[in-house]
């Protein structure tokens, strides 16, 4: 093998391996001052670049003249007719062979070949069908018989040939070199299978590393090449309520009002059938405990909501992670905060347990649970610790932030609840680091992103007003992110999993914090890998 890097006249690089033995056709364009960095030389053939200022009928032999001193290898080009070429260099014959694609492919249910113009071959379907009979006929293969057939010619020229069989990586292997035998072939390839792919065209979507490849991303961005996307999959988020948003509207189902404190509630009543955030600003100190500040509305729950399910693709806004899944928006903090009885009340309805009270939640019951809350005190034996079991008897995923105390989650709950199913997540930043907030210990699962998270939010001080974005950070911000990724696993065909699978899923595909890394143990076994957690559902 050949490592090399391209530089252009552009300034432009990019590296490339060349094998020597029986390469690939490499297509690097015609730049005479190429130059290649390389242990050894050789001559490769080049195809010109397809479009309608190029000579079609030329190939472009490069001879690569290395310089003992310096190692690097100049390109020297010399423009020949396609007849002379092939004349004179038939060892290319291997060469016209593109086994890139094949290591990706999975089965090859076909091969699109292209025949050199003037060959007997080329608008010949006749001439093509025999020598695919021949190849039949020859006993392919290590397994069952085979027939191949021609197809049809494509647009671009190339001609599409299937067989009744598909093929393994090996087996596509020798066949495709058995096609390019034939003199008339210029190239093969595998006809393999590509699908939709997205990269939304929301207006502050490049502002979410979260969703994105980068090193402190989830990866969700290729998850959803995938295609599975959380339709039909709920989302609970138990927090502020929800403040009706633009990029958001089309996802959220109401809820219902848990808060039973008239003055936590702010909202002029107790427990009622509205989720609506009315704000939960703190208008003078020490209303909440002592030394307590004076704080805007937070919005919280509609920010959480947005990293869940934001309208994605429509051209504005920003993106959500499993944005076909619907935001099931429960009401459980208010002004200064909420109560465990209220929280715990929650968990239990949205997982489809009986509140009296409470209409039951009914169709709507929760695929997942998120809980970006919290507070001191060990959950062991508490009712939040009933109400979490009881929500994962009911297969229900439950998901709950860490904490942003930079302290052991054995102190605070939800945080130190336990049960097969409850996910705890502690937070990261972009660079793939542990975020100097979060809480840690070994009760954390797994790390997704919660530094600087943009999302949906309301521009209102106290009270409600316009629809606007904001980057909020806290494990709050991390939390949505695993329970988005729930419901885009779930979203597969069969892909009912128990709580106790999604929890082993996740928490086994992931992504390596970036070094230093956190003292292993302390922020579960890596970052959130949308993509491969995806790939590898159903359980």
């Amino acid at each position: 093998m050949l490592q090399a890097k391209i530089a252009t006249r552009a300034g432009c690089a990019r590296n490339a391996t060349i094998p020597f033995d029986d390469s690939a056709l490499r297509t690097f364009g015609s730049t005479p001052s190429t130059k290649l960095k390389a242990p050894r030389s050789a001559i490769l053939a080049f195809l010109p670049p397809r479009d309608e200022r190029t000579h079609r009928n030329h190939i472009e032999i490069w001879r690569f003249q290395m310089s003992l001193r310096t190692r690097n290898i100049r390109l020297a080009a010399l423009t020949v007719a396609v007849s002379a070429a092939v004349a004179s260099t038939s060892a290319f014959a291997g060469d016209l062979v593109n086994l890139g694609a094949l290591s990706s492919s999975g089965p090859v249910d076909g091969f699109i070949v292209t025949y050199k113009d003037g060959s007997a071959s080329k608008n010949n379907k006749a001439a093509i069908q025999r020598s695919l009979d021949s190849i039949s006929a020859s006993g392919f293969g290590r397994a069952k018989a085979m027939t191949l057939r021609h197809d049809r010619t494509l647009g671009v020229g190339a001609d599409l040939v299937v067989a009744n069989r598909s093929f393994d990586r090996v087996d596509a292997e020798q066949l495709m070199r058995q096609l390019a035998a034939n003199p008339d072939v210029a190239s093969v390839e595998p006809n393999i299978r590509l699908y939709p792919t997205l990269t939304p065209n929301d207006t502050f979507f490049n502002l979410q590393y979260g969703f994105q490849s980068g090193i402190g991303g989830s990866n969700a961005d290729q998850a959803w090449n995938l295609g599975f996307l959380g339709a039909g999959k709920i989302v609970a988020v138990i927090d502020t309520g929800y403040r009706p948003h633009v990029d958001l509207n089309a996802n959220i189902i109401n809820g219902y009002d848990f808060i039973t404190n008239v003055a936590t509630a702010n909202d002029g009543n107790g427990r009622d059938s509205s989720a609506l955030d009315p704000g939960d600003w703190s208008p003078t100190p020490n209303l909440c405990y002592p030394g307590s500040p004076v704080t805007n509305s937070s919005w919280h729950g509609t920010h959480v909501a947005g990293t869940v399910a934001a309208v994605t693709n429509n051209a504005a806004g920003v993106a959500g992670m499993a944005y076909k899944s619907k935001v099931l928006a429960v009401r459980a903090l208010g002004r200064c905060g909420g109560t465990l009885a209220d929280i715990a009340d929650a968990v239990t309805w949205a997982s489809g347990g009986t509140v009296p009270g409470v209409p039951a939640v009914g169709a709507n019951k929760a695929t997942v649970i998120n809980m970006s809350l919290g507070g001191g005190g060990s959950c062991a034996g508490s009712v939040m610790q009933t109400a979490i079991t009881g929500a994962l008897g009911r297969r229900t995923t439950v998901v709950v932030a860490a904490g942003n105390s930079n302290a052991n989650v054995s102190g605070f709950t939800p945080a130190s609840c336990t049960g097969a199913g409850l996910i705890v997540v502690g937070a990261t930043d972009s660079a793939a680091k542990k975020a100097s907030f979060s809480n840690f210990g070994a009760g954390v699962d797994v790390s997704a992103p919660g530094v600087s998270i943009a999302s949906t939010l309301n521009a209102g001080t106290t009270v409600p007003g316009a629809d606007n974005y904001v980057y909020y950070s806290g494990t709050s911000m991390a939390s949505p992110h695993v329970a988005g990724l729930v419901a885009l696993m779930q979203s597969k065909p069969a892909a009912d999993c128990a709580p106790a699978q999604v929890e082993t899923l996740i928490k086994t595909w992931i992504k390596p914090f970036a070094a230093p890394p956190p003292p292993v143990g302390t922020m579960g076994t890596g970052i959130i890998n949308a993509f491969t957690t995806v790939q590898n559902a159903p359980c």
